[in-house]
């Protein structure tokens, strides 16, 4: 992929880009553009990735109707090595599931100390109890749908540790534990995650719900998904923007994060 670092609000003022914003979203474009033009220009790492994979990246969020404003947790636009990753929040996952009509309710939160006291080994169901201090042990997540199904999953503190580092390279690298996403905001990201297992492993899945798991901390192109900040596969995708398709990427490289394409 060129490394094309045309000037984000440049791009967002091109006919075939508004049109397809539109499109996407009709009257709710304007706003839309807004917020991706106030997370642009509010981080420095973000203004110097690459314009395009900021713009694949909103798209996708356009595509799926999720808002990019922080402020609602829906989906974030996240600079990693020069290229923008789409993320999506764990308020996004919730939102995607329930549009889909398949769930009563859905929740993530975490759990203080006490408020869990085991696993029943048969039914899988959480044995509750009281919380005894504000110390959070875990996270939990819950679902029941409109057939009468539900499960929650639990995972200790310890167990969210350990899926972050082995995940996302960027936590491993991040050794103070001070600037990366999971560093910052951990919570967030450990509800986001409970969710999202419980969600793959038991849940109803929409197409909309599907799209936005596959694209999750991805490097979003016109043809594929990217997971440079985890394993380097990828995947294909459909396109959003109405062009000649990309190469498709073939790897990354873990410690450059250079894309290395098809021949």
């Amino acid at each position: 992929m060129a490394n094309d670092r045309t000037n984000l609000p440049a791009l967002l003022e091109t006919d075939a880009v508004k049109k397809r914003f539109v499109e996407v979203l009709d009257k709710n474009a304007p706003n839309f553009i807004q917020s991706l033009l106030t997370v642009y220009n509010s981080n420095d790492q973000l203004r110097q990735c690459d314009a395009r994979s900021i713009l694949a990246a909103a798209g996708l969020a356009a595509t799926l109707n999720l808002s990019v404003s922080p402020a609602l947790g829906h989906a974030y636009i996240v600079p990693f090595k020069g290229q923008a990753q789409f993320q999506l929040g764990w308020r996004g996952m919730v939102q995607l599931a329930h549009r889909s009509g398949k769930y009563l309710a859905l929740h993530a939160g975490v759990v203080h100390e006490g408020e869990i006291r085991g696993v029943d080994c048969i039914t899988g169901e959480l044995v509750r109890g009281e919380k005894i201090s504000d110390e959070v042990i875990g996270y939990a997540a819950f679902m029941r749908l409109t057939n009468g199904f539900e499960k929650a999953l639990y995972m200790t503190k310890a167990e969210i540790e350990a899926h972050a580092l082995e995940y996302s390279q960027t936590y491993r690298s991040d050794k103070n534990k001070s600037w990366s996403t999971w560093a910052k905001h951990f919570d967030a990201m450990a509800k986001k995650t409970v969710l999202k297992l419980l969600l793959n492993r038991w849940g109803a899945i929409s197409n909309d719900l599907q799209k936005a798991l596959q694209g999750d901390q991805s490097t979003v192109t016109k043809t594929t998904f990217t997971y440079v900040d985890n394993s380097g596969d990828t995947v294909q995708r459909e396109e959003f923007f109405d062009a000649e398709p990309e190469p498709v990427i073939e790897r990354v490289d873990p410690e450059t994060g250079e894309v290395i394409n098809a021949e």
